[in-house]
């Protein structure tokens, strides 16, 4: 059985899914503080808070965990600026208890769900695992603590670990069984939506004056689909040799601007986004893309929904399932 913390949010329940898919028997944790109910698609569910270590007691000695996938985490950067110690909380010393409940049970798999965020403002374009990790925010700097930990347990009592480190995780299920809910929504594919439909008054562009074509960030978009399936091949790897520590980043190792995804979704949806331009926000680097080819030589790992297109228009179909006009 594979144990996937916040196994009800966004890319846990994606990944819930392919492991359903691959044979395997899923374990949904959750504490639905972020997830929804109706998106826990694990064979068993337990509602809990992974800071209670009675209640990681409880479930690891109910269950037969051979492996842990862990997406339970805080992830907004801005909040983790102004909460520092809500995010220590939530993601150290959450992940800790996990680590030593682990231990306790004799599960030595885990799969950490890491972020770009650890390299902070790389100098290097695309951005290799071996470049500088000098994070410029909570959200990272848990992320990167994370990591060192990993390799130390590794070392010290032999626990294997696979942390992935997603650029920016867009679309939805293309089977429309989940995608992007957030509570309050920060991504900017949903932001759209939610501008094209109303939801909002309008989108703010943060800046058209960065050094790139169009002078507007350019991110990495990852589909959320490909993010699943490279979980899948780091379970299997640490299944096979459950002593590896390793990292990979996970991207398109393409860009597309703000204006690129606003014409794609402008095409998506047929109906124009209402926008406002608004100056640059603080510590946001005007460019962002992955390097996966460690990825793709180690864990054979290659997106197969890489097209931008193919990202924007999953995302809208989960979008008008989830909230129908009114």
């Amino acid at each position: 059985m594979i144990l996937v913390t916040g196994g009800a949010g966004y890319i846990g329940s994606v990944t819930t899914l392919a492991l359903k898919e691959e044979g395997f028997e899923v374990l949904v944790v959750d504490d639905f503080s972020k997830g929804h109910r109706d998106l826990a698609f694990g064979d068993r569910l337990e509602e809990g808070d992974l800071r209670d270590p009675a209640f990681l007691e409880g479930v690891f000695s109910r269950y037969p965990v051979e492996g842990v996938l862990h997406f339970a985490a805080r992830s907004l950067v801005g909040e983790s600026m102004s909460d520092p110690e809500g995010y220590y909380d939530v993601n150290l010393r959450g992940t800790l208890n996990l680590l030593a409940t682990m231990r306790a049970h004799g599960v030595r798999r885990f799969v950490l769900s890491s972020t770009a965020a650890v390299y902070g403002d790389p100098t290097e374009q695309p951005i290799s695992e071996e470049a500088p990790k000098v994070p410029t925010n909570t959200y990272g700097e848990t992320k990167l603590f994370l990591e060192g930990a990993l390799r130390r347990y590794r070392d010290a009592y032999g626990m294997g670990s696979v942390s992935l480190r997603y650029f920016n995780a867009a679309g939805a299920d293309p089977r429309c069984r989940t995608g992007e809910h957030h509570v309050p929504e920060t991504h900017l594919i949903p932001l759209i939506f939610d501008a094209i439909e109303g939801r909002r008054k309008h989108l703010t562009l943060f800046g058209e004056d960065y050094p790139t074509p169009d002078g507007t960030c350019i991110r990495d978009y990852v589909h959320v689909t490909d993010l699943a399936q490279a979980h899948v091949r780091a379970l299997r790897r640490l299944l096979e040799a459950p002593d590896r520590c390793e990292a990979f980043n996970l991207g398109n190792g393409d860009g597309h601007s703000v204006r690129q995804v606003l014409q794609v979704a402008e095409k998506a949806t047929g109906r124009p986004v209402p926008l406002e331009v608004g100056p640059r926000r603080s510590g946001d680097p005007s460019r962002l893309v992955a390097s996966s080819r460690k990825a793709q030589e180690v864990l054979g790992w290659v997106p197969e929904h890489g097209d931008l297109e193919d990202i924007v228009s999953t995302a809208w179909a989960w979008y008008i399932k989830r909230f129908p006009a009114d």
